[in-house]
């Protein structure tokens, strides 16, 4: 056992390593008195953000002596794989692409449309798996546009199993939970690679184009349902299930590359989008072995009907359990009703074992957990969480789905599963019990006593602000990657049992160039009441007033309002919001408030916005911006918005509805009516338009712009595959009839946000142009 001593002199020698091999670099630009070059408008766009360039995708190696990630020595978008050694504290080079890794240019049409459902922005190596054997060698599979590599941590050399090409690429790569396959989808087929012999084996036949795919998921899948995998490894490593996703009754939406030079097949796209009230894709769920063979269709099939309230509509999730038992959620259109079935994987046939009701609606998670066999009296059962008591929270369940407890409860919610010990009888969860604004870790025990009593919690993290954690797989330690308004994101490793700090791993230091050169100052959070009593909470980025005076100030309020977000929370990513720093060092006022509506409050909260998009959402927002002029920080007539998204919708329509109150406004990529937005986003919280035609009409931008007298400026890609420019193009067409004036900035090869550098930089030198003379 080591003396505190030195253990603490072990730390610092760690750290001095570690910083002299991943030094902190920072744009060098030199301060001037002229604001323009104090902070330049490129410091919005420039990524990554100050402070997040700390190492992602952290994992533990199967036997917990590594640890492992993505990092970028020079601070760039540029990763590659590293090692931690925990014992000698040591770090190295784990794996550099041989050709530089993923740069946009080098990835087929398909990857990039995944990119962008998953909002990715990193280079280099964007993802990796470690190989599971039981041979001392540790060795990590690695997806790149060239092809799968495997390389060996002692080996110099990266092994190309399996090449790529962008004009038939190897999609979603993921080996077997024994590490002797690899399964991956490769024009529009499941395939097997079997690493022992180096042979690949196709798995599913029958593709039609792109109608009729395996194994891949759906657009909706992928935008609204989190899930992005369309194939699942059973945990003996003999199945995978698999999708068939048949898009033949979807009309295609054509978007025209209208800034191409050329015409034809290369300067157009196709989606099976399917709008509001439209039929969806048809999903079907197959178990094939991967010794080959014919494909076992279960006892399912998914949306592809024209049903108001099948169902049946969407597959949300598959999980296989112990005992090759296959497990589905399914959703009903109407989000009120989530089925779990059980599927015998030799007949098909299913059972179902638990259903979950809300008249709210029911909202998707991963916190469905299964529990071994042979480890409890429990065994067969599994973990699963449930909004019944209005917050999430997990229950435990038996092999037949009866809810046997809960195992936590209270006015605060379950956010994931971090890890079980079953032998232990522990789960461990990250949660907002010490508050919406905050995320810890925390423990309690899996089974209740014989009276079903609920035993205590232990908070495992320290400090205020953001947790976000990995566990080992011995269950001795964790990881824990922790942030807040006042510092960014640090790397410690930790102690399962109690929680105390075993080493840090990553500290950025507060003195980052870039932060001081900028003045980068934490907003502050505050809180108000909405106009039914309801706690909201805001955040405030204040002008120095020793440069620009007292209050009040030309004030903006930057605005997302929809749900499934959270924009208030003691996180650093709050501190650098970089366009929010910005238009407050130009004197501006920024404000950000979570309306009604918005995530980690609860469904009773969340569930204002039921049938009330645009209304609820956005009556909260005039009652942060009067909350504003009371406390005299603003005035009425320089109060503007921005948004994005649902932001942008927000923004538009907050200006159109309160037209006396905001002066200007900047839409990005705005949702103008709901009709042309697609099914499972919009009817969750519309319903279908055939039964809430006028719920449809009110929520309409286009509705209000009658009423309109603040100037706006509309921002939009023009082959945006997820809110169509036809969104602007209809407001356009409204703006026109109604006599009303607007601006339009259009950017014709980018999708739902500008990613090239120059066009990133030009869109906020326009939208800071219109702000300084529209405010």
């Amino acid at each position: 056992m080591q003396s505190a001593d030195e253990n603490e002199n072990k730390k610092l020698k760690r750290l001095r390593s570690f910083n002299n091999d991943m030094p902190v670099t920072e744009n060098t630009t030199a301060h001037n008195l002229d604001d323009d070059i104090f902070f330049p408008v490129e410091e919005i766009v420039q990524s990554p953000l100050p402070g997040y360039g700390a190492p992602t995708s952290i994992s533990f190696s199967p036997d917990d002596a590594l640890i492992t990630y993505l990092f970028s020595p020079d601070h760039s978008l540029n990763r590659k794989v590293f090692a931690f050694d925990l014992k000698t504290c040591n770090q190295q080079l784990f794996f550099s692409p041989p050709d530089g890794g993923l740069d946009e240019s080098n990835i087929s049409p398909e990857e990039k449309l995944r990119r962008e459902r998953s909002r990715e922005r990193g280079l280099g190596v964007t993802r990796y798996e470690w190989v599971k054997t039981s041979s001392k060698k540790k060795a990590i599979m690695v997806p790149l546009p060239a092809g799968i590599y495997f390389k060996e941590l002692s080996s110099p050399i990266s092994e190309l199993k399996l090449p790529s090409s962008p004009s038939s690429p190897i999609i979603d790569p993921h080996l077997s939970p024994d590490s002797t396959m690899l399964a991956y989808v490769k024009d529009n087929e499941l395939h097997v690679l079997n690493l022992l012999y180096n042979e690949s084996k196709q798995l599913t036949y029958g593709a039609q184009g792109n109608t009729l795919t395996h194994g891949l998921a759906e657009y909706i899948a992928q935008e609204e349902m989190d899930r992005k995998n369309g194939f699942w490894w059973s945990l003996d490593s003999k199945f995978i299930a698999f999708t068939q996703v048949d898009s033949s009754n979807i009309p295609l939406f054509r978007i025209m590359h209208q800034g191409k030079s050329s015409v034809g097949s290369d300067a157009q796209e196709d989606h099976a989008y399917p709008f509001a009230g439209a039929s969806n894709v048809k999903v079907r769920l197959g178990i094939v072995s991967v010794a080959g063979g014919p494909t076992t269709w279960l006892d399912l099939v998914c949306g592809g009907t024209e049903e108001l309230d099948n169902e049946d509509e969407y597959l949300a999730r598959v999980n296989w359990m112990h005992g090759d038992n296959l497990i589905a959620q399914v959703l009903n259109r109407s989000h009120s009703k989530l089925k779990i079935l059980k599927f015998d994987i030799k007949t098909g046939q299913k059972k179902v074992i638990l259903v979950e009701e809300q008249d709210t609606w029911v909202n998707l998670h991963d916190c469905f957990t299964p529990l071994d066999k042979s480890v409890t009296k429990y065994s067969g059962g599994f973990i699963w969480a449930s909004e019944k008591t209005g917050f999430r929270h997990l229950y435990l369940h038996d092999v037949n789905g009866t809810c046997l407890g809960p195992i936590t409860e209270g006015v605060w919610m379950v956010e994931q599963i971090a890890g079980v010990n079953e032998a232990a009888g522990l789960v461990y969860f990250t949660a907002t019990l010490d508050g919406p604004l905050e995320s810890n870790l925390y423990c309690t025990k899996l089974y209740p006593d014989s009276n079903h009593n609920l035993l205590g919690l232990v908070r495992l993290t320290h400090g205020k602000g953001k947790h976000v954690v990995v566990l080992d797989h011995h269950m001795r330690n964790f990881i824990d990657i922790h942030d807040s308004l006042d510092f960014p994101p640090r790397i410690l490793l930790c102690s399962l049992h109690d929680g105390s700090v075993i080493m840090p791993l990553y500290e950025q230091p507060f003195t980052i160039p870039r932060i001081k050169r900028l003045e980068l100052q934490p907003p502050e959070i505050v809180q108000i009441q909405a106009n039914d009593g309801t706690l909201l909470y805001g955040v405030l980025y204040k002008p120095d007033p020793i440069k620009f005076g007292p209050p009040p100030y030309k004030t903006l309020i930057s605005v997302y309002g929809g749900p499934c977000v959270q924009y208030v929370c003691d996180s650093w990513l709050n501190t650098v919001d970089m366009r929010a720093q910005y238009l407050r060092s130009k004197g501006i006022l920024v404000w950000k408030l979570d309306n009604r509506g918005s995530a980690r409050r609860g469904l009773k909260f969340e569930g204002s916005l039921k049938y009330n998009a645009g209304r609820v959402d956005a009556d909260d927002q005039l009652t942060g911006a009067e909350w504003l002029i009371k406390q005299g920080l603003a005035k009425v007539g320089h109060l503007g918005l921005y948004g994005w998204s649902y932001g942008g919708y927000m923004s538009a329509m907050i200006l159109a509805r309160f037209p006396d109150v905001f002066c200007c406004a900047v839409a990005g990529a705005p949702v103008t009516s709901w009709d042309g937005y697609d099914t499972f986003f919009t009817e969750k919280y519309m319903g279908l338009p055939s039964q809430n035609p006028s719920g449809y009409d009110c929520s309409s931008v286009m509705h209000h712009v009658n009423k309109l007298k603040g100037k706006l400026l509309l921002v939009h890609g023009m082959i945006d595959e997820n809110v169509h420019f036809r969104h602007t193009a209809r407001l356009v067409n409204a703006l026109v009839a109604a006599g009303k004036r607007y601006e339009l900035l259009i950017f014709p090869d980018e999708r739902h946000m500008p990613r090239q550098h120059r066009d990133r930089v030009y869109m906020e030198e326009r939208v800071w142009e219109f702000f300084e003379r529209s405010l």
